[in-house]
């Protein structure tokens, strides 16, 4: 059986977390963001386990379209200077913290599945990472 491994996500302008334990999707905290998209604002949750593309928002996402995340405590606009390497893709990619160091990257293209963890101090962060999930 396979582990899974939920994120603890906070926001990198603020530092507070971004997790909702008030909505669950597959029985783990979601991670909530307001959005912005070419004609229309809302909510949405993502899926708090890596690797799971579940999603809730409370207005309609097109596939292909760009979204645009912004922390719901400090109303900053969370995207990175770095472009989504997928093929045909190059939507801003959203960088969030991880609570055990490091950031996870996620593309702002509703559709796309490209994603990454990056830690800056490889050696203390991963081994932060295998103490937490146990691996």
């Amino acid at each position: 059986m396979t582990k899974k491994v939920s994120l603890h996500i906070k926001c990198p302008k603020c530092g507070e977390s971004l997790m909702d334990p008030e909505t669950l999707i597959l029985d783990y905290p979601s991670i909530k963001f307001n959005i912005v998209t070419s004609n229309d604002r809302g909510t949405l949750r993502l899926c708090s386990i890596y690797g799971c593309y579940s999603h809730t928002s409370d207005i309609d996402l097109k596939d292909g379209e760009i979204v645009n995340f912004i922390c719901p405590k400090c109303n900053k606009h969370l995207k990175s200077n770095d472009e989504c390497d997928a093929p045909n893709c190059n939507a801003p990619m959203v960088p969030l913290n991880l609570k055990l160091g490091g950031k996870v990257f996620i593309c702002s293209r509703k559709g796309c599945a490209k994603h990454f963890i990056a830690f800056e101090d490889l050696a203390t962060e991963v081994r932060k990472f295998y103490d937490e999930y146990g691996f």
